[in-house]
Order: C-alpha cells, then structure tokens, then sequence
C-alpha cells in the first residue's frame, strides 16, 4: 500500500466492517525507539543557567538575547522579540494582530495571562460574512482585503505587560528591529517559499511591491529586504508609547487602508482609539498531582482544551505506553475528539457569553468524559458535554470557524527566574494581505463563526460589535505541584491545530520525559472530533503507514501528511534551562 500527501482516508463507517481491534500487548510500549521516530537530525538541547529565548526565527531569538544580556526581564524580551518578528517572519504575526501572553512571576510565584485578542469593529453584524443568498463566504472571499480586519491588539497587550514587568525603558525593546528594518534582511528560504505559493499576496498594491519584483515573481531567497516605513512607525511607537499606534496618523492610515481596500472593511478611528488589552485570570489545574498545567482562559480556546486533554489522559497510564505506538496515539485522539466537541459549543468571548470554565474543567466531568473513551475502539464523531450549569450554557450550537495555519510562538526566561510564554498571530498566512506602512493587518475577524445560527440555536462565536473571536492560541505554563517554580514554558502556532500540538509535546516531557527538543521534532499527531491526522516526515513513512493500517482497525479515519507546527519552549530541570526550537520551521533557542 503506498502512502502519500493526504491519501489515506477510510471513513469511521467503512470501519465497521473490521474485526474489533486487539488488547493492547507489550508490543505497543516496544514499538519504535523515540529518536527513530523523527524525520529531522538529531538536536540536542541549548543549555543555559542565566537565562535563555527561544522564537521562530534567528533575528527575533538574537534580539530577545540582546535584550537579557542588557539586564532586561522576561517581558522586555519578548517586546523585543515579537516587534522584530513584525518585520522577519511578517506572515505570521506582528503590530498589525493580536497575541495572548501568560507572565510567570518567580518572585511571588504570581502568573498572569494577557489577552491582545483583536476586536470586531463596532459597524460588525452577524451576517458580515454572508453572500446575498445568505449564504457563507468562501473562505478568501472573506480573507483578502478590509473586511476581516479587526482592531489590532498587540502593542497595547505588550504595553500593558511591560507596564508591569518591564525593566529597561520602552524605548530600547524597539531598538533592534528599528536598526534592522533599516539595514536590511534577506529573504528566508521559508518567507520566499510562502510568498511563491499565496495566490493573493501580489493582489495588494503594499504587498506587491514589497515581496515581489517588478516583472511579478517573487523576490528571490537571499535578498536583501529594506522597511523604512516599519522602521518608522517603530520608531514612533517608541517615542510616543502605544497611543501613537492607536491614535493619530498611523491609526488614520490603517483606517483609510481598511476602507479602500478591495472587499472594504468597517474599521474606523473610534474602534482603534478604544481598544484596551486585557489582564486576566489563567486556567490552572493540577496534572498526576506532579505539576500545575496552566493556560490562557478564554476568548481563547487553547488553555481550556489543552487542560481538557491533558485531563482526560490523567486517567490512563500514559507513561505505561511508547510514545509512537498505536495505543498512545489511539488514546490522544479519542481525548482530543472530546475536548474539540466541547470546544466547539462552548467557548467564546467570556464578556458576551457565559463560558461555563469550571464545569468544563471539573475533575469529575473530565472523569465521565475519559469513560467514554474505548481502550481500543474509535468512538468516531464526539458530542459535546451536557453541563449542568446556567440554562442557556448548553443552547449554544456549534459553530465553524476555518483557522488556516499560520501564528508565531515565543518563551523567554530571565535572570530573575520570571518566564514569558507568547503566542502571536494576524491568523492566516499574510493575515488580510493588505500592508499598511510597511506591515501586514490581520484577518482575524474570520476567525468568527461566518453564521450566526445553526438547526435553530445560537452559535456562541458568531460575529458582534466589540467582540473577540474565539482562538485557538494555547500558551502553557507547566509549574511544580505547589505553583512556585517554572517546570516549562511552550506553545506553537497552527490555527487549530495548535491544541494538539502543544498537547502531545507535554504529553512527550511529562508522561514520557522525553528531552524537550527530542520532544518537539517527533511526529504531531491531531484530531479535532474527525479524522485522526499523522505526521509522516522523511525517515517515518513506513512507521506512519503502518500505524495509521492498525488505527483503521480500531475504527479510526486516518489522514496522513504535513503537519507544520512551530513549537518553541523552555524546560527547567535543577538550574539548568533546555530550549528547543521546532526545526519545521526557522527557530533558534538562544541562552547564557
């Protein structure tokens, strides 16, 4: 049987006619060797006692170290790190998006999550992503141009955090992409592979001129990129803090951008002068009462999913099994159908709908929810958790949103102990695609249901005035049982996606103890209440094809394929620091 790309796909009913799978035997904790199970080269950890970085690309990771070295904290790192990311990994996020940030304070063992989720403009309605037959927009049909842009939200998250945990002044985080956006950077293997395949990139006049030639290719690997524009709205943000983003020029010319543009957008001066970050409580529980997972709360879906997971699998002897055979994989994608069904109904923006938090991280609902989990039957399509909570909690219906892979993920760890796990985005690849002084306007507004009711309930994340779309942006803190000392910081870009990723990389560490980087470069394994999706990399294709043959015979959908994460993270073992950068894409960890 040859495999290839996303050709294995057996629907759960053909299954049916399978004789029911075997009881696990010892053959599944003797089935393949951790470090035979990655298609990359072997890395080991970067090790550091003094502090360390990790991001998805070589300039943000320097320019977060620049930062430590100078006697900066945790926060002004990332500051640093995630403006830079704005000018050498445009794609995936920037000032133009939003981000959730979750500051571990080592002096106090304080955590705190903040949230520069984007917000809906206030001319949204329900049925801005509806065609004249009230019918959903396809999906680039609502992308490219005005109409997906929501109100930014990074620069006032960053602002705020550093109000609070910052250590140098504003001013100096912003110094290192400011020189290099003026100098100059070459074009990565990875952005000019990216702009060669968007279809719509060269279709905004900014854009085009900016990644693409002047006969229409695209500009090739190695050359050399100037942004004066960005270098001088860094430089204002700096001088001026981030009001000069949201009020003034800048913010008028993002306006008239949005109003212009092809598809126009309903962005105005009073959404982006009102835009306020938010600080917020985590969501924190215990795991096999050795460590304390705790993740961003909503409008985010990944720290309560990611939670979901993880607890859920509390009730099986992970540790028990190999990490790549059959059964680990056949018990993280039930878990994972689960958490997603639950995802898909209940959460939202906390402040229009009330997110039933607790109920849905209850130890005892998590208990019930794991009973449904067959040791070695698929369950095929899940349903969501009837609660007992507020009445209208269980009316909501399921919406669907399409989150496309993109995002960006940093962590930094200070001298002070204090740590920053960060996940940014402008949602899909080139967000909006419209560029606006020399930077990128996301497109997170799709990231909303595109219907507002479904079989006669209301959806929970459909589309209204001042609202942030659900996420699924999943920033982890793992702390010691008793919430004082950082175990690690991680998380990963891959729209929805990202749940799983993060989920089976502490499923890797805590269960498995596998080193943090041997960890991030084994295969990604995902479902999201459909089919079970297998990462087949160059040295895994015949281990992919044959696990996904015994998943078929437990009644599993398999898809076989890519399965592009981009975790970053940073494990503290004693006094030592491991960072590990997910070589899928163009990643360093960094540290003294």
């Amino acid at each position: 049987m040859r495999i290839a790309g996303w050709v294995l796909t057996v629907m759960l009913g053909l299954s049916a006619c399978c004789p029911p799978a075997a009881a696990p035997t010892a053959g599944d904790k003797e089935d393949i060797a951790p470090e035979a199970a990655t298609g990359f080269r072997e890395l080991s950890s970067v090790q550091a006692r003094r502090h360390m970085v990790a991001a998805a690309n070589p300039h943000a990771a320097r320019a977060g170290l620049e930062i430590l070295r100078a006697g900066g904290s945790a926060v002004d790192a990332a500051v640093a790190m995630a403006v830079m990311l704005t000018l050498v990994e445009p794609q995936s996020s920037g000032i133009g998006g939003g981000m959730f940030m979750l500051h571990f304070k080592a002096d106090g063992a304080e955590l705190s999550a903040y949230d520069g989720r984007e917000t809906a403009p206030a001319a949204a309605a329900p049925d801005m992503f509806l065609d004249a037959n009230n019918k959903p927009l396809a999906f680039y049909d609502a992308v490219v141009g005005g109409l997906s842009v929501g109100v930014p939200g990074e620069l006032r998250a960053l602002e705020l955090a550093h109000r609070h945990h910052g250590k140098l002044p504003w001013k100096r985080l912003f110094a290192p992409a400011i020189a290099l956006a003026r100098k100059g950077f070459a074009v990565s293997p990875r952005l000019h592979k990216l702009v060669v395949a968007d279809k719509h990139l060269a279709t905004m006049a900014g854009a085009r001129a900016y990644f693409y030639r002047a006969d229409g290719s695209a500009k090739p690997v190695g050359t050399i990129l100037k942004n004066p524009q960005l270098a001088q709205v860094l430089q204002t943000v700096a001088d001026g803090g981030a009001d000069a983003f949201y009020q003034g020029a800048i913010a008028k010319r993002i306006v008239a951008a949005v109003s212009a543009a092809r598809n126009p957008g309903r962005l105005s001066e009073a959404d982006m002068a009102g835009y306020q970050a938010a600080l917020r409580k985590p969501v924190c529980r215990d795991y096999r009462k050795r460590w304390r997972l705790c993740g961003m709360p909503p409008p985010t879906s990944g720290g309560i999913t990611t939670l979901q997971i993880m607890g859920i699998l509390s009730h099986f002897d992970m540790a028990a099994l190999q990490p790549r055979s059959a059964q680990a994989i056949h018990l993280f994608a039930e878990a994972g159908r689960l958490a997603y069904a639950d995802r898909g109904r209940y959460v939202a923006d906390p402040a229009f709908v009330k997110v039933p938090v607790d109920a849905l991280l209850d130890a005892s609902y998590l208990q019930q929810r794991a009973k449904l989990v067959d040791p070695v039957r698929a369950m095929g399509k899940a349903s969501a958790g009837q609660l007992e909570v507020a009445k209208n909690s269980s009316q909501w219906a399921a919406g669907h949103a399409i989150e496309l892979p993109s995002t960006s993920h940093l962590v930094a760890v200070d001298e002070a102990g204090n740590s920053v796990s960060m996940t940014a985005s402008i949602e899909n690849a080139f967000g909006s695609r419209l560029m606006v002084d020399g930077f990128l306007l996301n497109n997170q507004l799709t990231d909303f249901s595109f219907v507002a009711q479904q079989h006669g309930r209301a959806v929970a994340n459909s589309v209204e005035p001042g609202k942030r779309p659900r996420s699924s942006m999943a920033p982890m803190v793992v702390l010691s049982a008793d919430g004082k000392h950082l175990v690690m910081a991680v998380g990963s870009p891959g729209g929805s996606r990202i749940i799983a990723y993060v989920a089976r990389t502490l499923v890797a560490v805590l269960d498995h103890q596998l080193d943090i980087q041997t960890a991030i470069d084994s295969p990604n394994i995902v479902n999201r209440n459909g089919a079970t999706e297998i990462e087949q990399m160059p040295a895994t294709a015949d281990w992919a094809k044959r696990i996904g043959a015994e998943l078929l015979t437990r009644g599993h959908e398999v898809k076989i394929g890519d399965l592009n994460s981009g975790l970053h993270a940073i494990l503290r073992r004693g006094a030592i620091y491991y960072g590990g950068a997910d070589p899928r894409r163009e990643g360093v960890a960094l540290g003294d």
